[in-house]
């Protein structure tokens, strides 16, 4: 499972998801990509099934590129404690995501094991997303 090694701060507001993302938005390392249409929180786990799934279908062929990292912490309080005594205890991390981000490149395969193999990551996944490929020129 994905998480940072070190932490500035153990918690985090949880902020907003307004906006397009402005950066990591074009293919930039594979052939494919797969870009995300919506904002969400991805946890390191959806990340690491998408990732695993994306893997078998090529059969270990071609190289994947995770583009999202989940460095924020995401904290709960405990079932049936009282209001107050401070925020709760960090439980996973999630990667923020917002629309526009390419989330996973593929490379070194034909387009219809790509398209397959990102279909298979993106069932995984719980935002609309959009099969991508580099334009040659």
């Amino acid at each position: 499972m994905l998480s940072p090694k070190r932490e500035k701060y153990r918690k985090q507001q949880r902020g907003k998801r307004r906006g397009l993302a402005w950066r990591g938005c074009n293919i930039e390392f594979g052939e494919y990509g797969l870009m995300a249409l919506e904002a969400a929180w991805i946890t390191a786990r959806q990340i690491e099934a998408a990732r695993v799934a994306m893997t078998r279908h090529v059969k270990r062929g071609g190289k994947i590129w995770v583009r999202i990292y989940p460095d924020k912490p995401v904290t709960f309080k405990p079932a049936e404690t009282r209001m107050g005594k401070g925020k709760g205890t960090p439980e996973y991390h999630v990667a923020v995501v917002k629309p526009g981000r390419v989330m996973f490149e593929l490379g070194g395969v034909n387009e219809a094991i790509a398209r397959a193999a990102m279909l298979l990551a993106a069932r995984k996944l719980p935002i609309k997303t959009r099969f991508m490929s580099r334009e040659v020129v």
